[in-house]
């Protein structure tokens, strides 16, 4: 029999291998994992109610004593159930369970219990269903708050809730990584009992300091990370490309740069005239001329003798840039291939053989670009667009191949100053804050679910005008839109935790109804759950304007230019953080067209909610750092952490953060980044901290080999 390693989950009393298997789903491995394996919410069992005054339609507690015997009864096939009343000052309850007749024998007639679940009203009757249920000793304290982690099959939660205290002795001998200078200086808990009221709060207070110094953990750990990444990434022998007379092309451009766009050339042009590798990301809004800056790096490049490679992440992007920049090198005599994976068998062979040979100066692809057989003669820049869809290794494999190339990195994602560090901390940041003259205002409307009839005839009335309609919804089928999960930004709170928001639009089953409402026009839907090539077929349909309705979840947030596209509409907007929705609006008004965003909503309120004010703002502001920089306002850091699966994060070296991606405090952040600024100057390799510099090593390879 194999030992158990004294750390691993197993040794835990009554772990089993089935037991370890479900704890592996969770990525849970040892008792270690299973310490930073946080709750996700908390249930406040301690806002006790009298049954009278118990809040409709929510879970809340509930202090009865049990009134009469229980009593059980068969019904359908072998379906039992087990009655009893009980009763407090204000009121009798009926308490029923299912299956549960095992139960019969705890709840003792004159027995005190703390019940928590839904109280339902008829009249002057009270009942509960299947609440979860405490005994009441005079020599028992029981717990105000009750952690609710996230499980996996095969694993209850009494049982999680067990495995945690066994393995909480532990905390009192984990050594703390964090320099005690810095703990007193931000006046943080320590670690001991950040861990151990992160579980067994014994109020909001002692949750918000464990909260606060674990969420500075995560920021500083991370920060100290990106420093050391930067310390690696100035390396010299970049190839210095000071050839940078890009006159040739602005003058075939139909435009003049602006302001933002020749500020930010320039610094690529200071960058990659030096023998450090550039490593810059240019962010900027969809059409603010990011690409134009990326086609004059590639021209400096070649112009200084090396060659540039440009990576998209899907093969219609990669055509469309290729349509869009092979004339203008053309016209310089500068040859540019496109390597997809819909590249012949023979073109493939060629264009790799041209570039080993030096050759070919620029290609275009996607992650064919990675594959084995693309070797560059005389490698000098790198560009990759939309960083945040590529994985760490497919960056990492980019860079090997092409080691000591320049790096430029383009995203359509505006971000505050103050979160441009924490997201991309390893690069140096140019802005693109301006947009290019004429680019067309997109009036932005928010209505709810009465406007539908009209909606319907919106969309009919302009693609009779050869206009063309993005659909997008939240969730993709309706199955996804049922999940009964409690919300994250509601852990901590005291109010109870319940999700009272309409209910998701599916854009499978909203795509059907759409034909069925507009038959005479192609409608089609289009996410992330499809395969490629499939997702890329409906994509090329659209843009050919074969498809004139697309329902889609958010992976048209990026996506291809569809100039005929003038309206986008937004079900559930409220689901959505500020940032995206100004994204997905970014998807419209890129031809000639009049266009418009309709966002459409049933979230209920004086307007004083978060979701009404982002909606607000979304209808007034239409410039993309101001709406990010509204967004931290309103949210704090949490929306652009943690994505749709934590991709800003995990771009950085495959992190994953537990709780920073729902903090809601910039100022932690800043803290956290100054304070790691601090201790890399003072000490460059962490070679006075060990534990540090393990704590760092360790975060940064977390889940390395599950990022694609």
């Amino acid at each position: 029999m194999a030992k158990v390693a004294p750390d691993s989950i197993a040794a835990i009393r009554g772990v089993g291998p089935a037991k370890v298997a479900a704890y592996e789903k969770l990525g849970i491995r040892t008792t270690r994992d299973l310490l930073y394996h946080f709750p996700r919410a908390y249930e406040n069992r301690g806002d006790v109610h009298l049954l009278s005054e118990a809040p409709a339609e929510c879970r809340t507690a509930v202090v009865l004593t049990v009134g009469s015997e229980p009593r059980s009864a068969r019904i359908r096939g072998r379906m039992t159930l087990l009655k009893f009343k009980a009763f407090d000052e204000s009121g009798v309850c009926e308490i029923t369970y299912f299956n549960q007749d095992y139960l019969k024998n705890r709840f003792v007639l004159g027995a005190t219990f703390r019940f928590y679940g839904k109280v339902q009203r008829t009249a002057k009757r009270f009942t509960m269903t299947s609440p979860e249920s405490e005994l009441l000793e005079e020599t028992v304290a029981l717990p105000d708050l009750l952690p609710v982690y996230r499980l996996s099959e095969g694993i209850s939660p009494k049982q999680i809730i067990g495995h945690v205290q066994a393995v909480m002795s532990e905390v009192t001998m984990m050594e703390d990584p964090l320099p005690e200078e810095i703990r007193m200086g931000e006046r943080l808990s320590t670690l001991a009992f950040a861990l151990r009221n992160i579980h067994n709060p014994t109020d909001y207070v002692s949750l918000a300091a464990a909260r606060k110094r674990l969420i500075f953990d995560e920021f500083f750990i991370f920060a100290l990370g990106l420093s050391l990444t930067k310390q690696k990434n100035k390396s010299t022998g970049a190839p210095i490309c000071d050839k940078g007379d890009i006159s040739p092309l602005l003058t075939q451009l139909p435009y003049t740069l602006t302001g933002a766009q020749a500020r930010a050339i320039d610094e690529i042009r200071a960058d990659m005239a030096k023998s450090t590798p550039m490593s810059r990301i240019v962010v900027g809004d969809v059409g603010c001329g990011k690409t134009i800056c990326a086609a004059a790096a590639m021209l400096i490049a070649v112009q200084s003798g090396r060659q540039a490679a440009l990576m998209a992440p899907t093969e219609i992007l990669a055509r469309q840039h290729y349509e869009d920049l092979a004339p203008l090198f053309g016209a310089m005599g500068i040859e540019v291939k496109l390597l997809i994976g819909a590249t012949t068998a023979s073109q493939k062979r060629k264009i790799k053989e041209a570039l080993t040979a030096g050759t070919l100066p620029l290609v275009i692809g996607t992650q064919a670009l990675l594959s084995d057989g693309v070797e560059f003669a005389a490698p000098g820049l790198i560009v990759t667009d939309e960083q945040h869809r590529f994985g760490v290794r497919q960056r990492a494999t980019l860079s090997e191949k092409n080691e000591h190339a320049h790096m430029l990195v383009m995203s359509a994602t505006p971000i505050p100053r103050s979160l441009a560090l924490a997201l991309y901390g390893d690069l140096e940041l140019s802005r693109i804050d301006e947009m290019p003259a004429g680019r067309q205002r997109v009036d932005t409307f928010v209505v709810d679910e009465s406007y539908r009839p009209r909606l319907h005839a919106f969309m009919e009335k302009l693609c009779a005008e050869g206009g063309q309609v993005y659909v997008v919804c939240p969730a993709v089928e309706e199955r996804d839109a049922e999940i009964d999960e409690l919300l994250p930004e509601e852990i901590g709170e005291t109010a109870p935790l319940t999700d009272d928001r309409p209910p998701l639009k599916a854009a499978v089953q909203y795509a059907k109804e759409l034909q069925e409402a507009l038959p005479h026009l192609p409608v089609a839907f289009v996410h992330g759950k499809m395969k490629s090539k499939e997702k890329e077929k409906v994509m090329a349909d659209f843009a050919a304007g074969d498809v004139k309705i697309l329902v889609s979840t958010t992976v048209i947030e990026v996506g291809v230019n569809v100039p005929n596209a003038c309206l986008m509409v937004v079900e559930n907007a409220e689901r959505f953080g500020l940032s995206q929705l100004h994204q997905l609006r970014g998807r419209v008004g890129r031809g000639k067209r009049k266009s418009y965003c309709i966002l459409v909503s049933d979230t209920e309120g004086d307007g004083e909610s978060t979701a009404a004010k982002r909606l607000s703002v979304m209808r007034t502001t239409y410039d993309g750092f101001a709406i990010a920089e509204r967004d931290l306002a309103l949210r704090g850091p949490g929306d652009f952490l943690s994505g749709a699966d934590q991709t800003a994060i995990r771009q950085s070296g495959g992190v994953k953060f537990r709780l920073a991606a729902l903090c809601d405090d910039t100022g932690l952040l800043t803290a956290a980044f100054t304070r790691a600024r601090e201790l890399i100057e003072a000490d460059p390799g962490l070679q006075q901290h060990p534990l540090l510099k393990k704590t760092v090593d360790d975060m940064f390879t977390l889940d390395a080999d599950t990022i694609s």
